[in-house]
């Protein structure tokens, strides 16, 4: 009797196996897992917890070009139309390239839990900054309220590019309508009688250090050095500040009306 050779016996198993195992994976292919989709849990909420506002700094088609063929993108675009137009170019549930580098609160990378909005502004392109339209605030006003409801955004976090990037962004520029916005309840705004009453008392003694302006400015949610010196990259965050809260003067100085106003808000 002649017994098989190791290479017989592992050529018959290899024979009896492939079938085998092609009628195992052909049930696996059958069709997706079913998933019972009936019960929620109530332990969650939205992944978006802001909203960054832009300018495009481009006319309606090179916007449009841009954000939709090149390496950045918005999940909305308003347009300078008459009436705007807003373009939904990025579903809520994905992730938009528009915030870069940037820190809110301490939290990086903003682009993993923001909505991005971007409106066609010129901004100072041409050398004097560019007035949104009417028709655009309205239409933003209108979206935002949409955004907010749906993901419970806190005021605090709508916020402008310049806010969470400040030592490379100014937009949406010092021309933005951030007080009325405010007023429509879509974001943080100071108490104007308190920071009036705070600005006299302020006036009449000295000055903060820039130790408690780097200080207030992190409080805020601002990305600012904390080291007491009034360095360029300590103006540029202060200036993104002004920019936002007092646009009359953004020159990136520590003075008593930005004091008065960073002591009356929370």
């Amino acid at each position: 009797m002649r017994l098989p050779t190791l290479r017989n016996v592992a050529r018959a198993a290899a024979a009896w196996i492939a079938p085998a195992l092609a009628v195992l994976l052909s049930g696996c292919a059958t069709g997706p897992v079913p998933i019972d989709r009936s019960i929620h849990a109530v332990a969650q909420d939205s992944r978006v917890r802001y909203v960054v506002l832009h300018y495009t700094a481009l006319p309606d088609a090179e916007s449009l070009r841009v954000l939709s063929t090149q390496d950045v993108s918005a999940h909305y675009l308003i347009t300078d139309d008459k009436p705007p137009h807003v373009y939904q170019l990025v579903p809520e549930t994905r992730r938009a390239w528009h915030a870069g580098d940037s820190s809110w609160y301490g939290e990086i990378a903003l682009n993993d839990s923001s909505v991005g909005i971007e409106i066609v502004n010129l901004g100072n392109s041409t050398g004097d900054w560019q007035p949104f339209t009417r028709g655009q605030i309205r239409t933003l006003i209108a979206l935002l309220r949409d955004i907010v409801r749906r993901n419970g955004i806190e005021p605090q976090n709508i916020v402008g590019h310049s806010d969470i990037a400040p030592q490379r962004k100014v937009d949406p520029g010092p021309l933005f309508p951030w007080r009325l916005l405010a007023q429509h309840g879509l974001g943080r705004w100071y108490d104007e009688a308190a920071e009036a009453a705070t600005l006299a008392q302020l006036q009449a003694g000295p000055l903060p250090g820039v130790a408690w302006f780097q200080q207030q400015l992190q409080r805020l949610g601002y990305d600012c050095p904390q080291d007491g010196l009034l360095t360029p990259a300590t103006q540029r965050v202060i200036a993104a500040f002004q920019m936002h809260y007092r646009p009359s003067n953004y020159d990136g100085m520590p003075d008593a009306q930005t004091a008065a106003i960073m002591m009356t808000m929370k």
